[in-house]
């Protein structure tokens, strides 16, 4: 078999990434509403010779690229939506839709994902086995890839193993995160109301004040991290937002805060749950007050299978190097790749995309995101390689 050069043929797609990137990042779409993009997505994948499905988890597009010998499936995932943010760049491919940008690459993503179809269309008389595209929609609400895996995305044929990217702004272009086990952590989200006694604030006596309780609970919820948990085990309890009251001189009757849970671990997200559940009673208890608190375990933490991660650390290694290549790389945000990768074994890995030159860093989820459009040609070079890993005979 002919070795193929993934590095000089994606560097020569680099000018219609840049093209089809920008075009993406131009008109942004939020989640499920991802239909000018799934549109795009399906007509390149047809132009492919790929079989497209449209349609999958409301506004997900998968395509599947036949080899010519039988052997396993790869499914390659990549992300699709926007974000609800007003862009704040000035350069002439920001979002002409207001109050909605990308701000987290998944316009690169998605560009990497067609780049790799492409490139792996022109080899497919040597592919044994196929390769799952799967273009997701809603990750920033977390309920795509729920939505695609409902519809039956995970079957017929079921994938053999799962790979992904996330473009990774606050690493240098060309360094990789590619750590074993979990990467990303499992998110849940808690609502908790405390009811009080509402009353005169000049008369605090006669009331029971939800206010008082929440800020307790507020301050105690953080000793679960500290006084509870493994020190080697990482979680975040973070309460982000607090409704109550309605004037300065009115002691209200309840009081809603919201927050969210990150843990790597699922035994720990558990324990958390329980800590929050026996610390809220027992405060709202000792304060004459009542609690409700209601938990959503939204996304699993992205755990990447040592046997693959160990695979493609020797694949990329002649693309970036040893020293390219972070076994360590880990974060605190989520993502719902990881129903993908729940009984599939598989890897997500981080590709370093920093903007050169810049004055000043802004990261994921700001008005003013940007990445290095360098990161798209070895993007599609690096998971060009990957899925040959497993379908291009050696």
């Amino acid at each position: 078999m002919t070795t193929i050069d993934f590095r000089t043929q994606a560097n020569a797609m680099h000018d219609e990434l840049v093209v089809r990137r920008r075009d993406f990042h131009q008109h942004p779409e939020l989640a499920f509403e991802e239909f000018r993009t799934a549109g795009i997505v399906a007509e390149e994948l047809n132009k492919l010779g790929l079989e497209v499905q449209t349609g999958v988890g409301k506004t997900g597009v998968v395509g599947i690229l036949e080899g010519a010998q039988d052997g396993p499936t790869v499914l390659v995932r990549a992300d699709m939506d926007a974000l609800p943010i007003l862009e704040e760049n000035a350069f002439e491919y920001a979002s002409v839709v207001p109050g909605k940008m990308h701000a987290c690459g998944h316009d690169g993503h998605t560009t990497i994902a067609l780049g790799v179809a492409k490139l792996l269309s022109r080899h497919r008389d040597q592919i044994a086995g196929r390769i799952k595209f799967v273009f997701q929609p809603a990750e920033e609400i977390v309920g795509g890839a729920k939505a695609m895996v409902a519809d039956g995305v995970l079957n017929d044929p079921r994938p053999d193993v799962s790979l992904g990217l996330h473009l990774w702004n606050g690493m240098p272009l060309g360094r990789l995160g590619v750590a074993d086990g979990p990467v990303m952590a499992g998110s849940s989200r808690f609502t908790l109301k405390i009811i009080g006694k509402g009353g005169h604030a000049a008369s605090p006596h006669q009331s029971l004040d939800p206010v008082v309780c929440a800020a307790h609970v507020i301050t105690a919820l953080q000793s679960i991290v500290s006084r509870n948990l493994n020190p080697l085990d990482g979680a975040v309890i973070s309460v982000t937002k607090l409704d109550a009251g309605t004037a300065f001189n009115i002691i209200p009757q309840h009081v809603e805060l919201r927050g969210t849970v990150r843990t790597f671990k699922l035994e720990v997200r558990d324990l958390v749950e329980q800590r929050m559940r026996e610390i809220i009673q027992g405060i709202a208890s000792a304060m004459g007050c009542t609690s409700e608190l209601q938990i959503e375990h939204d996304v699993l933490p992205v755990s990447n299978h040592p046997d693959v991660s160990e695979r493609m650390r020797g694949v990329f290694q002649s693309f970036v190097g040893a020293d390219g290549m972070d076994t360590n790389e880990r974060t605190m945000g989520s993502e719902d790749v990881g129903l993908f990768m729940t009984d599939i074994p598989g890897m997500y890995f981080f590709l370093g995309a920093s903007v050169p030159n810049s004055d000043e860093y802004y990261g994921h989820h700001h008005p003013r995101f940007d990445f290095d459009e360098n990161a798209l040609p070895l993007g599609v070079a690096l998971m060009s390689a990957a899925v040959a890993e497993y379908v291009l005979p050696k």
